[in-house]
């Protein structure tokens, strides 16, 4: 099953399975700064990309619902924009590393003889903070300066304060 899937994956084999450093999902941090058309395009993003990589009708619908609740998690706590991000790669950690132990190998994380369910959320976590709660919150730091938001928003951009 895993070659299959590696084999799909030609491109970045570290986006699917036990480890997912998806740099797209560092997107999902602009929904603090953006709103609601982030939250909705990183859902669909989320829902086109597993449909296309198509691993299985349980990625395929929890997936897209796992970036739904980070990108609204982080819009809601906006004000606190970098515990926003660190909470955002949790329900990603915890929805997508709970299902995905159906169809990889669990990870070896520091030689720990943990749980295969609790390996693959610890994985995801991890992985998820690195997109969204490092390079995420870079981005959206550096959107956030005045010098890059005021020409956006003098063209019309509506920007969440």
């Amino acid at each position: 099953m895993i070659n299959i899937l590696q084999a799909i994956s030609v491109g970045n084999p570290s986006i699917y399975g036990p480890i997912q450093l998806r740099v797209a999902d560092c997107l999902i941090a602009l929904s603090a700064l953006f709103g609601w058309p982030v939250v909705g395009g990183v859902t669909l993003g989320g829902l086109l990309t597993n449909a296309y990589y198509f691993l299985d009708p349980i990625d395929v619908v929890f997936g897209p619902i796992a970036n739904l609740i980070a990108a609204t998690l982080v819009m809601m706590l906006r004000k606190h924009r970098l515990l926003a991000c660190f909470a955002a790669g949790v329900p990603i950690g915890v929805v997508v590393g709970g299902y995905l132990t159906l169809f990889f190998e669990p990870p070896d994380i520091f030689g720990l003889a943990l749980p295969a369910w609790t390996a693959m959320i610890i994985s995801l976590t991890l992985s998820s903070w690195v997109a969204i709660a490092v390079i995420g919150y870079g981005l959206l730091t550096i959107f956030s300066r005045p010098a890059i938001i005021e020409p956006l928003k003098s063209r019309g951009l509506k920007v969440l304060s």
